[in-house]
């Protein structure tokens, strides 16, 4: 199995293109990464093409953390901004090559309004990224690190897929924040499979490095490509300790 290395949280001391660097030199077949957008898009390809590693995604950006704001999309009355971050998070991945954008909900009530607000803005990001060929993501988080996050589970995304009919909206699978909400991780991969883009994982409860904790991946990793999945699974994990290096003991372990 292949992993890629998620530079929101590995290799953060480095700046972004010398993260890609490290991430092929720790043995990492990809890379992902949160919000880019503060590094020029060409040394992001410099980077990339020094390294033969593909970027498969990027988020939209969150907008305005200091005020509480983790996305835009399922904000009503939010719509413009949400579409113009959806613009500016397809441009950026046209330069890079990315394959994928997550669209970020964001903090809501929950209500109608704001499903609908998700809907309409999901319908818009689907046809945006189809005319470069991109895949949109949408990600269940959980509630206890993002309280109020709009898409929790992954059943409620599947609705939303279902609803929009659009063939390049997928689901990011984060088996740490499907665990913490649902549980039950291989069954309901198995189940909604077909609608899945991207799996990442992490430890659980602590995001650390995926060798200890509630969820055993020597288990699931095998599980996931027993039934068929062979992309990089993405390590979107806080190390425990300074150096993101001496924690990659589970990378050689789980990638014969």
């Amino acid at each position: 199995m292949n992993f890629s290395a998620n530079l929101g949280f590995l290799f953060t001391d480095l700046s972004l293109p010398d993260g890609i660097r490290a991430a092929k030199a720790a043995g990492f077949s990809a890379v992902e990464c949160h919000f880019p957008y503060d590094t020029r898009p060409a040394d992001i390809m410099t980077a990339l093409t020094e390294t033969g590693l593909p970027m498969l995604g990027l988020n939209t950006h969150p907008g305005n953390r200091d005020a509480g704001e983790f996305g835009l999309s399922a904000m009503p009355g939010r719509g413009a901004d949400a579409r113009a971050e959806i613009d500016r998070a397809c441009d950026y991945a046209v330069a890079t090559g990315t394959r994928m954008v997550h669209v970020m909900a964001g903090r809501t009530d929950g209500g109608p309004d704001a499903d609908q607000a998700f809907v309409d803005t999901l319908s818009y990001a689907t046809e945006r990224a189809a005319t470069n060929g991109l895949d949109i993501l949408i990600e269940p988080i959980n509630h206890r690190d993002v309280p109020g996050y709009h898409l929790s589970r992954v059943e409620q995304a599947v609705d939303l897929i279902d609803r929009i009919g659009a063939p390049n909206l997928k689901i990011m699978f984060d088996c740490y924040h499907v665990q913490i909400m649902q549980g039950d991780l291989i069954q309901r991969f198995r189940t909604h499979q077909h609608m899945i883009g991207h799996v990442q994982i992490a430890a659980v409860p602590d995001r650390g490095e995926p060798d200890q904790g509630e969820l055993s991946y020597h288990h699931i990793i095998p599980a996931l490509r027993d039934l068929g999945y062979t992309a990089p699974i993405g390590a979107e994990y806080k190390p425990r300790g300074t150096d993101t290096d001496a924690g990659l003991g589970w990378l050689s372990a789980y990638s014969g």
